[in-house]
């Protein structure tokens, strides 16, 4: 899931290094902050005990909603930022030929990646297309973008963005046998039906499951790489650019979101959310409005995303890596996970995975729903509450600083040609 190379490197003038070295430093801060984030998501999962989604109105409150909805920041900043990595590689000396060589291998190694993790894991779901699948193929979508021009990048990326849903009434149905490719680009859901044998003579080919369609989000990451052509600026220009990004994005998706013109599905069903409606709480009506549509991103969850994103980087243009103070120990702390995110990533979803089976085991409660991820309605005796949920999430977070921060070390000091692929 590393989606930008490491950038702190010397370049030609003594301005040009200065410059790219504080772009680094808070680009890789804020992907800390995302990785960090990200995990609380999966921790959720693996022990609540709640039997029903974070977004239902019906039953969720806002506590719960918040540690569902933070997350949501996490996947389009990350993609958005991978985009942006892959630009700014050019600033220590990579030509367009390098960046793409390296865009479409790492693409390739996400999927497999992807697939391997999510088999050795949960090997009856060998078929779920997750998050590292999406990466991988917008990287090698992008790769072939690279030897355009950016303006035409950064078009293509917006249309992606801004357009695709439009294309929310096509149905997969209306692709008849191909189906199952409107479902890869654009659609979450399962693929299939197949032919009915077996893979690994049980797995029913049919079970593969798209949550993370390819259109809106190769778009983000197209999108990314355009917008490192902001980050090369001089900081003052590149934190006007910054600010202004981030407040017009945050007042478009609230006019979008009241007014239900566009950028969101407006039917809703069991997996999407539809359009804004004031409910009977006021809590609720909060709920009812950030509770956009994130399988596949509409434009609203985008722009909700994203915008504090753009203002989050602009705080951060501040910090300065020998800075003192407290804000200063906070940003060290989240660059280290933010330089070795792969790394970070897949150790977290394994830890996270012990840790779950064993508290269970030593509170005698279920193992079976962790081993076959049967955790969307799990047994009455299984799970915990948020202030559990939070309490594991911080130590799984605390666990892993040391060995990310040794591999970001060791990242530092060599430079093996497979350390650029983790």
């Amino acid at each position: 899931m590393s989606a930008a190379p490491n950038l702190g490197v010397q370049s030609a003038g003594a301005t040009q290094t200065r410059r790219v070295a504080e772009r680094v430093y808070s680009v890789d801060v804020l992907r800390g902050v995302i990785m960090v984030i990200m995990a609380l998501d999966h921790v959720r999962d693996y022990f609540t005990n709640f039997p029903f989604s974070p977004e239902d109105l019906a039953h969720s409150w806002p506590a719960l909603f918040f540690t569902r909805w933070i997350t949501h920041f996490c996947a389009p900043r990350f993609c958005f930022l991978a985009g942006t990595g892959a630009y700014l590689a050019t600033s220590r000396g990579k030509s367009p030929s390098q960046v793409r060589n390296l865009l479409w291998k790492r693409g390739v190694w996400l999927i497999v990646l992807g697939w391997v993790s999510m088999w050795i894991i949960f090997p009856l779901w060998v078929g779920i297309y997750s998050v590292l699948w999406m990466f991988g193929w917008s990287m090698i979508a992008l790769s072939a973008m690279v030897k355009l021009p950016l303006k035409w990048i950064a078009a293509m990326g917006a249309a992606l963005m801004f357009l695709h849903n439009l294309a929310d009434p096509i149905t997969p149905v209306q692709f008849g046998h191909l189906a199952w490719l409107w479902t890869l680009l654009h659609v979450s859901g399962g693929i299939g039906p197949f032919p009915p044998h077996l893979l690994f003579g049980r797995i029913p080919i049919n079970s593969f499951y798209s949550s993370y369609p390819l259109i809106p989000w190769m778009g983000v990451m197209a999108a990314g790489y355009a917008f490192g052509a902001v980050m090369k600026q001089p900081i003052s220009s590149r934190r006007r650019a910054l600010l202004w990004l981030g407040t017009a994005s945050i007042v478009l998706f609230i006019l979008l979101r009241t007014t239900n013109v566009y950028g969101n599905p407006h039917a809703p069903d069991q997996f999407t959310c539809g359009d804004f409606h004031r409910q009977t709480t006021l809590a609720k009506t909060v709920i009812a409005f950030l509770d956009t549509e994130k399988y596949p991103p509409s434009l609203q969850f985008l722009l909700m995303t994203l915008g504090p994103g753009f203002l989050a980087l602009a705080v951060l243009d501040k910090l300065r890596t020998g800075a003192q103070g407290l804000k200063s120990w906070l940003a060290r702390f989240f660059l280290v996970y933010g330089r070795v995110p792969l790394f970070y990533y897949v150790l977290h979803v394994y830890l996270t995975h012990v840790l779950a089976i064993a508290v269970a085991l030593a509170l005698h409660q279920p193992v079976h729903p962790l081993l076959f991820l049967d955790l969307s309605r799990p047994p009455e005796v299984y799970g915990h509450g948020l202030p559990f949920v939070y309490a594991m999430w911080i130590a799984v977070v605390l666990i892993l600083y040391l060995p990310c921060r040794w591999f970001m070390e060791l990242k530092r000091r060599r430079h093996n040609w497979w350390l650029q692929y983790i």
